[in-house]
């Protein structure tokens, strides 16, 4: 598998810090810490010898740290912890006794928050690695992300298709189920399926309830694991606007459109259709997440939709209002959402992404080629 050169480095933090380090099966957790602490102890809990070892005596990789705590000089690397929450409180017992830092790394946070002592009393601090993003591949290919995702090893696999329903069967319902908050797999199947086809759009539980065959309490269930399993987020609505009134429901993104996309059995998308433009805004939201995660940048994500129907696709805090649209011809019909927020709430930016050739300013909305925009993101210039 290629290796990318990540966006996010924990050298300087981790110097007087432990970390946890969450992102999904599959985001590139592991090659990243190796590269950045070579010779970091690794305990790795995927691996069945090592798990068996060290769910026998937990204790255990004190014993061995203590043969050489002398010569420690990078973090302890710990993959999988929620595997063996248990270690947590061994964890906490050499933080504490001999100021050993440590990288715990997770694809699920859910037994950790039910379980591990409060994330350790705040003594860890929390990062999140995403699948690829635009700025980390060079000469990225947009239409290869929108179709299949950007995982690492499936970006990059000669049969993209195939590797997902590997990581599908084997990450999310195997791992899923593992978790023991679901009781019926193909109950759980067929919610994915439908959570799949509604990615990115208004929240019905009701409506998607009926779809999957289940209770409409049980979705709620389901949406509250993908989100701990780091499997999507919700991002949800703006509603500080006063003349128009905002609606308060939220949307769900899956953290990968190529996972999205398959679950919901789609394949091929191509410019000038619906699918591409959605799949474009899926990508936009997959980036804006990243770049906030990555520059630690605290302002809110949002979207806003009034009651009427006017709708912006992404407020980065009150500063940047963002539309997305997959096509080339912007016309006024495309600003009438940004024109309505504007009249709310001075943002300091406006703009409308789209797949125009050359950049242009349309009533003080700037109209951005994607590459421009993603550059202009990545270099900090909102």
């Amino acid at each position: 598998m290629a290796y990318f050169t990540r966006i996010l480095d924990l050298r300087q933090e981790t110097r007087t810090k432990s970390l946890f380090l969450f992102g999904p099966r599959q985001t590139g957790k592991t090659s990243l810490l190796r590269a950045l602490f070579p010779e970091s102890p690794l305990y790795n809990l995927l691996l069945a010898d090592v798990f068996l070892r060290i769910s026998q005596r937990p204790q255990i990789i004190r014993e061995e740290l203590t043969a050489y705590r002398h010569t420690l000089r990078q973090p302890i690397v710990i993959d999988e912890i929620q595997k063996l929450p248990i270690l947590l409180d061994e964890v906490q017992y050499m933080i504490d006794e001999y100021g050993w830092r440590f990288i715990l790394t997770g694809s699920s946070a859910r037994k950790l928050k039910r379980g591990a002592a409060n994330l350790l009393g705040g003594r860890l601090r929390m990062r999140h690695l995403f699948p690829l993003v635009s700025a980390e591949i060079p000469h990225y290919d947009l239409l290869r992300f929108l179709n299949y995702g950007a995982l690492p090893p499936i970006y990059t696999a000669t049969e993209p298709e195939e590797d997902l329903a590997a990581y599908i069967g084997t990450y999310l319902q195997e791992e899923i189920q593992a978790e023991g908050a679901v009781r019926k797999i193909e109950n759980f199947s067929r919610f994915l399926q439908v959570a799949a086809l509604t990615n990115g759009t208004l929240l019905n539980f009701s409506s998607i309830a009926s779809d999957a065959g289940v209770p409409a309490r049980t979705v709620v269930e389901y949406y509250s694991l993908l989100q701990d399993t780091l499997v999507g987020a919700l991002l949800e609505p703006y509603t500080r606007t006063k003349r128009r009134k905002a609606i308060a429901t939220a949307k769900f993104y899956f953290f990968d459109i190529g996972v999205s996309h398959h679950l919901a059995g789609r394949q091929h998308i191509r410019p000038r259709t619906e699918l591409f433009g959605n799949a474009l805004e899926h990508f936009l939201f997959t980036e804006l997440r990243a770049y906030l995660a990555y520059r630690r940048d605290r302002r809110p994500l949002h979207f806003w939709r009034s009651a009427s129907g006017y709708e912006v696709d992404f407020l980065v805090g009150d500063d940047v209002a963002i539309e997305v649209k997959g096509t080339a011809n912007i016309v006024e019909r495309h600003l009438t959402g940004l024109q309505a927020l504007t009249e709310e709430i001075r943002m300091k930016k406006k703009i409308v992404v789209a797949m125009v050739p050359l950049p242009r300013v349309i009533q003080g909305i700037h109209i951005l080629p994607v590459a421009t925009f993603l550059e202009q993101l990545w270099s900090d210039q909102y």
